[in-house]
């Protein structure tokens, strides 16, 4: 996927971070050792002055070449085994010292060969999640939280609340455990204060722990993204949207929340269609929320959209009483 400059900057960042704490716990790590046996500084400055024989040698193509690798490899197996003897008797394990790497592939490079290592898309992930303060607000939004006592027992029009939500609560556990492995998208449709957001933040939480990148906004907000991206007649206006518009289709999980809340328009109509289609054909997922019902949805978007929100979504229809009043 393409990179933002500005969140990749701030994935660098991270990576050279991890590496100065490595780099500082390694000091550490030798500083202790050479005070308490310093016969082992000794053997490893000897093993370094062995690498730069061996340097030499090898580039001097000497007749007794082979003879004097074989020496020079026998006497850093000894003292390798004597290192390793030294470092047991303090408790150590023989590997203490070596180079701190939290990267196996990579060693904290940030890349792999050509291309950008899964460490740093990790990070990048990381900075990008960063944007759900808006959807993680509280702090505390969790699966193992959700209250299912909150909803009634008692069937309300016919259907029981905290059946249908307990429901609910399980297909989107199970979205945000599979995931990316999930074969549908999530609507998230009934009234106001019913768990939608917060059933959001819970999967959004799961997923951005597991690396993966996610995208959060209203609907007004995004919609309102793409129209500036081509509209804003101030160039730095028109870059910020457009990164933010690039963010919302390549993330991993995008969660579009409050649809139905903006300004209808042709071109909020079409920047949304561009939105779900685009991620559709590119086989990332979202999750939508809205308050409208079916009717309302189609009498606000066209039949394309509202054909792939009924064909590519999984529908979860929200039920029960206003749980923010019932928490008052």
């Amino acid at each position: 996927m393409p990179y933002d400059g500005k969140l990749l900057a701030k994935a660098r960042e991270a990576l050279e971070q991890r590496r100065a704490d490595n780099a500082a716990e390694h000091q550490r790590r030798l500083s202790l050792v050479y005070a308490r046996d310093p016969e082992i500084e000794r053997i490893d400055l000897r093993l370094r002055r062995q690498m730069a024989e061996l340097v030499r040698l090898t580039v001097s193509r000497a007749p007794d070449l082979a003879e004097k690798l074989e020496v020079l490899k026998r006497d850093n197996l000894e003292l390798q085994a004597e290192r390793a003897e030294r470092l047991t008797a303090l408790g150590r394990p023989i590997d203490y010292l070596d180079e701190i790497v939290s990267c196996p592939i990579c060693r904290d490079t940030g890349m792999d060969g050509a291309q950008p290592c899964r460490c740093l898309k990790k990070l990048y992930n990381q900075a990008l999640t960063q944007e759900l303060s808006a959807l993680l607000r509280h702090g505390d939004e969790s699966f193992e939280r959700f209250d299912l006592s909150l909803y009634d027992e008692q069937p309300l029009e016919g259907v029981s609340p905290r059946e249908a939500m307990s429901r609910i609560y399980k297909s989107c556990r199970k979205f945000a455990d599979s995931f990316p492995e999930v074969s549908s998208n999530l609507l998230f449709q009934g009234g106001t204060g019913l768990g939608k957001t917060y059933l959001s933040a819970c999967i959004a939480r799961v997923v951005a722990d597991k690396g993966y990148s996610v995208c959060y906004d209203s609907a007004a907000s995004a919609l309102e993204a793409f129209e500036a991206q081509k509209f804003a007649r101030d160039p730095e206006t028109a870059e910020a949207a457009a990164a933010r518009v690039r963010r919302m289709l390549d993330c991993d999980l995008m969660i579009l929340d409050d649809l139905g809340t903006e300004m209808i328009t042709s071109v909020t109509v079409s920047a949304l269609y561009t939105l779900i289609n685009s991620r559709l054909n590119a086989g990332k997922k979202t999750i939508i929320s809205t308050n409208c019902t079916d009717e309302e949805l189609l009498r606000k978007y066209t039949p394309q959209i509202c054909s792939r929100m009924k064909g590519e979504f999984l529908r979860l229809p929200f039920v029960g009483r206003d749980i923010r009043l019932l928490k008052k």
